[in-house]
C-alpha cells in the first residue's frame, strides 16, 4: 500500500510554474533585446526572415521542378552537378550559380605561379581565402559566407543612411524611414542575389558605406572603404565622382579659389578610390604581364568592348528579343524612378550614382543583357526614393506587394535557369 501511494503521489501533478517560467523567459528576451544596439535588432530579424523565406521559396520551386521533362535544360546540367559538389542540401546550394565557380576558382588559384585569367576583379574570391581553412578548406562554403556577412553590414549601411537622409525633415520619424530603406531595398527586383555567392552584397555593402561616411565627413575613411570598392568592381573607381559631388554639397557647392583649396585638404583621400583599380591593375601585371589583363579577358572571353551605352539600349528596346527588351525597360524604370525621386540639389550625388551604375554596364555592349538585371542592384538609391514615396497613406502596401510578386517571379526563373534571364 505504501508503495502505491508512494506511485500516486508521483503521478499527482505539482503547482503550475509555467506562467511564471513564461513570464522570466519573456523578461530575459527583453533585456537581450534592450542590450542589442540599434538598429541591429530590426537588421538581424530582417536579414534572417529573408534568409529563410527565400530558402524555403527555392526549395519547393526547385522540387516542383523536379517531375517536369526536361528540367534542368541540358546545357544547364553541368551547373546542376557543381553545386551538388558544393552541398547536398539545396537550401545551400541553390545560392551558388554561374560566377560563383569562377569565383571559387579564383579563391583557390596558389599565388606562387603566373595567373591566366583576370575576368573578374579579386576582393571577394580573396576574401574568402583566409576564411576557408576555418570551414574545412570549403572556399564555395567561403563565399557564402562573405557575401552573407556582407549583406548583413549592407543592411545596418543601408538603414543608417536612409534614416539620415529621408528622415532629415523629421527626426522622430527617422526610425521608420531606415526600416523602409532597408525593406525596399530587399524588394529591389532581383534583390534574392544579395543571399547568392555573388559580388553584389559585397559591393552595395562598400558603396553604402562609403556614402554613409562621406555623410558623416569621415574622407579619411570614405577613401579606404573606397579602395576596396574599386577592386570589388570595375565601376567601383568611378564612384569617386559622386562621392566628390558629397564634399561639393556640403560646402555649398562653392568652387572659388579658398573652397577648392579646402576641398583638397579635406578631400584628398578620395584618391584612394581610383587607387584601388590600379592595385588591381598592378596585380595583373605582376602576374600576367600585362596591365590591362582585365580589359583584354573581357574582350576575348566575353566579346565585351565599350561602346555607346544609350545605342546598346535603344536596340534592345526595338529588337525583336523580348527578354533584352525586359531586362532594359527594368534599366530604364529605375532611371527614371532615380531622376524623378532625386531631382533635389541636395540629392545630385545619389543621382549621379544611379546613372552610373545603370549606364556602364549598358556601355560594355549586347553581352551585358544576360548579367544586367543583377548588375542593375547596385543602383541602391532607387530604393531610398521609394521608400519617401511610400510615406503617402495607402502606397507603401501597393509598391511593397507588386515588388514582392515581381522579385518572387523573377526568383522562380533564376531557379529554373531556361530562360538565361538572370545570370
Amino acid at each position: 500500500m505504501a508503495d502505491e501511494r508512494r506511485a500516486g503521489t508521483a503521478d499527482v501533478p505539482g503547482p503550475d510554474l509555467r506562467p511564471g517560467a513564461r513570464a522570466r523567459l519573456a523578461s530575459a528576451g527583453r533585456r537581450l533585446a534592450a542590450r542589442i544596439p540599434a538598429p541591429w535588432g530590426f537588421v538581424l530579424a530582417v536579414f534572417v526572415g529573408s534568409k529563410v523565406v527565400l530558402s524555403l521559396v527555392g526549395v519547393l520551386v526547385l522540387t516542383a521542378w523536379d517531375g517536369v521533362p526536361g528540367a534542368p535544360p541540358a546545357d544547364e546540367a553541368m551547373m546542376r552537378t557543381q553545386q551538388n559538389q558544393v552541398s547536398s542540401h539545396r537550401w545551400v546550394s541553390l545560392w551558388f550559380a554561374w560566377d560563383s565557380f569562377l569565383y571559387d576558382h579564383l579563391a583557390r588559384l596558389p599565388l606562387d605561379r603566373p595567373w591566366n585569367d583576370f575576368g573578374f576583379p579579386l576582393l571577394y574570391p580573396f576574401l574568402a581565402r583566409p576564411l576557408a581553412p576555418l570551414l574545412g578548406g570549403h572556399t564555395a562554403w567561403a563565399l557564402l559566407v562573405v557575401a552573407n556577412v556582407a549583406l548583413l553590414f549592407q543592411l545596418w549601411f543601408a538603414y543608417r543612411l536612409g534614416a539620415r537622409l529621408l528622415g532629415a525633415d523629421d527626426p522622430d520619424g527617422a526610425g521608420a524611414d531606415g526600416r523602409r530603406a532597408v525593406r525596399y531595398l530587399l524588394l529591389l527586383p532581383t534583390a534574392f542575389l544579395f543571399q547568392a555567392a555573388l559580388t553584389e552584397s559585397l559591393f552595395v555593402c562598400l558603396a553604402l558605406a562609403a556614402f554613409w561616411y562621406a555623410e558623416q565627413r569621415r574622407w579619411l575613411v570614405v577613401g579606404i572603404v573606397g579602395y576596396f570598392l574599386a577592386m570589388s568592381r570595375s565601376v567601383g573607381f568611378v564612384v569617386v565622382i559622386p562621392l566628390a559631388l558629397v564634399l561639393l554639397r556640403q560646402h555649398g557647392w562653392r568652387l572659388d579659389p579658398r573652397s577648392l583649396a579646402r576641398y583638397l585638404r579635406l578631400g584628398w583621400p578620395l584618391l584612394l578610390v581610383p587607387a584601388g583599380w590600379l592595385t588591381f591593375m598592378a596585380f595583373c601585371r605582376w602576374q600576367g604581364g600585362d596591365w590591362f589583363a582585365y580589359q583584354h579577358a573581357q574582350e576575348k572571353g566575353w566579346g565585351i568592348r565599350v561602346q555607346n551605352p544609350l545605342g546598346v539600349a535603344g536596340s534592345a528596346l526595338v529588337g525583336d528579343n523580348s527578354a533584352n527588351a525586359f531586362r532594359v525597360w527594368i534599366a530604364v524604370a529605375m532611371l527614371l524612378v532615380a531622376v524623378v525621386g532625386l531631382r533635389r540639389r541636395a540629392d545630385w550625388p545619389y543621382l549621379v550614382y544611379t546613372v552610373i551604375v545603370v549606364l556602364v554596364p549598358l556601355s560594355m555592349g549586347p553581352p551585358v543583357y544576360k548579367s544586367l538585371l543583377r548588375y542593375l542592384l547596385a543602383a541602391f538609391p532607387v530604393a531610398l526614393v521609394l521608400a519617401r514615396w511610400a510615406r503617402r497613406p495607402g502606397l507603401d502596401g501597393w509598391l511593397t506587394a507588386g515588388l514582392a510578386l515581381l522579385q518572387g517571379a523573377l526568383f522562380a526563373v533564376w531557379l529554373t535557369y531556361w530562360t538565361h534571364l538572370i545570370i
